[in-house]
């Protein structure tokens, strides 16, 4: 095997460990809000134990990365594309530890709420899912074009955090006896919001990693 093929196999694991990583912090955000629907607060404490699977392929593509650079030191945009993909995998585990931090808070509420008082909370949800979900494609791909289109969608996660703390504000006029569960509702919106403020992060990764360039600004 030639020191190029061994590279590009080499790179394809690291692409697929990626995908992997991508797979295990979106079924996570999607189990707090199922979590979160059903009152299941089994589940809830299933995501905060499983983060440390996520923990885990965080410091296996860690590892991956690392020994590419060190064994076939990669030059140009090869080298830009790896040591990328190192900042690419601290932003996935911060999303890992966000749907975390969200199960925590379903614990803390663990009473009577109605999940649909706080209506867009569920549609920021799936907009933030959603971005994490393309980022990572756009990434693996390096499709800077889809990237900076999905860079764009994060108004959207923004426009809806605005809208549940509107929400919110409401629910504590109407009923002021539960205050701290509007609060942490709150605080769960501003995770979300999080997960799609890394999922950009990513995005800004792919840019990098195709141009050397970030936000306009030449790096390497």
């Amino acid at each position: 095997m030639t020191a190029r093929i061994s590279y590009e196999h080499e790179l394809k694991e690291l692409h697929e460990n990626l995908i992997e990583m991508g797979r295990l912090i979106e079924t996570a955000i999607k189990k707090t809000f199922e979590a979160f629907e059903d009152k299941d607060y089994a589940l809830a404490e299933e995501i905060i134990k499983d983060d440390r699977n996520i923990n885990d392929m965080e410091k296996v593509i860690e590892s991956r990365c690392l020994s590419l650079i060190l064994r076939q030191q990669p030059v140009a945009g090869d080298l830009r594309m790896v040591s990328t993909a190192l900042k690419v995998v601290t932003d996935m585990e911060r999303i890992g530890d966000h749907a975390s931090d969200i199960a925590e808070l379903i614990l803390r509420i663990h009473g009577e709420h109605d999940f649909h008082s706080v209506r867009h909370l569920p549609e920021m949800a799936e907009e933030a899912v959603a971005m994490v979900h393309d980022a990572i494609q756009a990434f693996v791909a390096q499709d800077e074009k889809e990237a900076q289109e999905i860079i764009k969608r994060d108004d959207r996660v923004d426009e809806l955090f605005n809208r549940v703390k509107n929400e919110v504000i409401e629910l504590l006029k109407q009923t002021g006896d539960i205050s701290d569960q509007s609060i942490d509702f709150l605080m769960i919106a501003k995770y979300v919001e999080r997960i799609g403020d890394h999922a950009v992060n990513i995005c800004e990764w792919t840019e990098f990693g195709k141009t050397g360039k970030i936000k306009d600004v030449r790096i390497l």
